[in-house]
């Protein structure tokens, strides 16, 4: 464990994804092994995964992790429990290399809500006291307020992407190279925040559709 400060971080997205790689097995183990022919994928190539059979990792973002021309495993995806990822459900997944980040200007705050825990809490007749039976995690939204300005080109492209709800990647970098990665949509503010003695303001409030992942 180490502390970390956010100085010298930056935020930033992606809508430029590579044409699909078809996963034609995907073992269950930890990791994963996928095997997609031809991959063409090299270490530490950020890749979106996308699986209808397997729910709870589609929509997020990894690092491969090559083995060999054919076969990569994703870092960080653990595919060993058949509750959360079926066996053969990792077939016909695809990956998307992810290319062209573009550094959201003039970041003030970063923020997060979500990511808590769901509970279901039960009651039954013969107790007084209820219990709270876990159920997973919160949607995680990260909110960002920006210095406004309207001439500025990446802002003008955050809003035409927030007006058309285009989907994109999403990374936080700090100083020290480290890095946490998303996918879904963010819809931008248009009109500014202002208070006397402080920079005109906006906000960019980006939801997950998958899962947030850390290197």
């Amino acid at each position: 464990m180490a502390y970390k400060f956010p100085d010298g971080a930056s935020f930033q997205y992606s809508t430029t994804f590579a044409a699909a790689k078809t996963i034609a097995s995907f073992t269950n183990a930890n990791p994963g092994v996928a095997t997609s022919v031809s991959h063409g994928y090299v270490d530490d190539d950020e890749l979106l995964l996308l699986s209808d059979g397997w729910e709870d990792a589609t929509s997020s973002v990894f690092r491969a992790d090559q083995l060999t021309a054919d076969t990569l495993s994703l870092k960080g995806l653990d595919t060993a429990s058949t509750t959360f990822f079926p066996i053969g459900g990792g077939a016909n997944s695809t990956l998307q290399k992810i290319s062209a980040w573009k550094v959201i200007p003039q970041v003030l705050t970063i923020g997060t809500s979500g990511g808590d825990a769901r509970r279901a809490t039960v009651s039954p007749l013969s107790r007084r006291t209820p219990f709270n039976v876990p159920l997973g995690l919160n949607p995680i939204d990260i909110n960002l307020t920006i210095g406004h300005d309207a001439s500025n080109s990446t802002y003008q492209e955050m809003l035409a992407i927030s007006r058309a709800l285009t989907k994109c990647a999403f990374k936080l970098v700090l100083a020290d190279g480290s890095a946490t990665y998303g996918y879904g949509n963010m819809v931008v503010g248009t009109f500014p925040s202002l208070q006397s003695g402080r920079e005109n303001q906006a906000t960019v409030a980006i939801n997950l559709l998958g899962r947030d992942v850390a290197y």
